[in-house]
C-alpha cells in the first residue's frame, strides 16, 4: 500500500478500499485478542458496531499520512485500527436516545436499536480500552520506541477527550436551537469531528519517525481537513438520501442543529469546505511535503457524494 511521493497518487476509492481491507483485518484481530474473556453479548455488541461498512476515513488518513512522512511498515494499519474503534465508539454513543436517537448507522440498525440502549451503552465504554490496547499492539508490531507510542496514546485519546470530540459533543448539543457565527461552527466542527481526523495524520507522522516539529504541516493538514469533511457532511446531511448516506439524513435541521449549511446555504458551505481542503494541502507544500494521496484525499472530502 505504499505510493512513491513522485508518482501520481492512486485513486481514491482504489486507495480506500485498500485501506478498508488492511484496517478491518487489523481490527479483527485486535477484538480476537481482546474479547475471549468479556461476556457474549458484550463481544457481539462489539463486534456489531466496529466490524460494520464505513469509509475508513481516519484509518485511511493515518496510513495515508505514515506513507508522506517515509513510514513503509504494512503493521500501520494496526494504529489505525484503533483510530477506527474510536471513531466507533463515538458513533454508538452518538446514536443513542439520550443524544441524536438515530435508528440507521452505516445502512443498518444502530447498535442500540440492534441489541438495547443499556447495552449498547456498555459497548461504547468497552471499545475505549479495546481500541489502547490496539495501540500497544500497533506499537509493537512497529517496534515504536516507548517515546513515541506515548505520543500515539497521547494524540489518540486527547482527540476523543473533553477537548476534542467529547467537548464537541456537549458544545453540539448545547448549541440546539441557537444561531451561531462561522468562528463558533467551526470550534464545533474541529472538536467533534476535526480532532481525531487531525490526530489520525499526526499518528501516521509519528509512527514513521517524525518529531514534533516535523508533525506540524501533517496536524495543520489535517485540521482543515477536519473541517472540510464535517462540512460537507452537513451538506450531505441536506441533500442526499438515506440510502446514499446509509443513515437517517435531514437529522440536523430536525435537532434544530446549526451547521454551515443551514446557517449560510448550501453553496456557500461547499466552498468554505473547498477553501479549508485547498489550505489543508497548502499546510503540506509549504512545508515542501509532497503527496499527491494526501492532496488527493483532501480533494475526495468534499466532492464524495455519500
Amino acid at each position: 500500500m505504499t505510493t512513491s511521493q513522485a508518482e501520481p497518487a492512486p485513486r481514491v476509492d482504489a486507495f480506500l478500499a485498500d485501506a478498508r481491507e488492511a484496517t478491518d483485518a487489523a481490527i479483527a484481530a485486535a477484538l480476537d485478542e481482546c474479547l475471549p474473556a468479556a461476556p457474549a453479548a458484550l463481544g457481539a455488541a462489539i463486534r456489531y458496531a466496529v466490524l460494520g461498512s464505513g469509509k475508513r476515513f481516519r484509518p485511511a488518513l493515518v496510513l495515508a499520512g505514515y506513507e508522506a512522512a517515509g513510514g513503509r511498515s504494512p503493521h500501520i494499519a494496526d494504529l489505525a485500527a484503533a483510530v477506527e474503534i474510536v471513531h466507533a465508539y463515538s458513533l454508538v454513543h452518538d446514536d443513542l436516545p439520550c443524544m441524536d436517537n438515530d435508528d440507521l448507522r452505516r445502512g443498518r440498525p444502530t447498535l442500540h436499536r440492534a441489541f438495547g440502549v443499556r447495552p449498547a451503552t456498555v459497548a461504547g465504554f468497552g471499545m475505549v480500552p479495546v481500541a489502547a490496547a490496539a495501540v500497544m499492539r500497533g506499537a509493537g508490531l512497529l517496534a515504536l520506541a516507548p517515546e513515541a507510542t506515548r505520543r500515539v496514546l497521547e494524540l489518540l485519546f486527547r482527540a476523543a477527550g473533553g477537548g476534542g470530540m467529547i467537548g464537541g459533543q456537549v458544545l453540539d448539543l448545547a448549541a440546539g436551537g441557537q444561531h451561531l457565527g462561522p468562528d463558533a461552527l467551526l470550534e464545533i466542527n474541529a472538536r467533534k469531528t476535526g480532532a481525531l481526523i487531525a490526530a489520525s495524520v499526526e499518528i501516521g507522522a509519528v509512527a514513521a519517525g517524525l518529531g514534533a516539529e516535523a508533525c506540524a504541516p501533517f496536524r495543520a493538514y489535517g485540521e482543515c481537513v477536519g473541517a472540510a469533511f464535517q462540512i460537507a457532511d452537513d451538506v450531505l446531511d441536506l441533500t442526499a438520501t438515506s440510502a446514499q448516506l446509509g443513515k437517517t439524513p435531514g437529522k440536523d435541521r430536525k435537532l434544530g442543529k446549526p451547521t454551515f449549511p443551514l446557517v449560510f446555504g448550501v453553496e456557500p458551505a461547499r466552498r468554505e469546505a473547498e477553501r479549508l481542503a485547498a489550505g489543508a494541502v497548502a499546510h503540506l507544500e509549504g512545508a515542501g511535503i509532497s503527496s499527491p494521496l494526501l492532496a488527493a484525499l483532501a480533494r475526495f472530502v468534499v466532492a464524495r457524494r455519500l
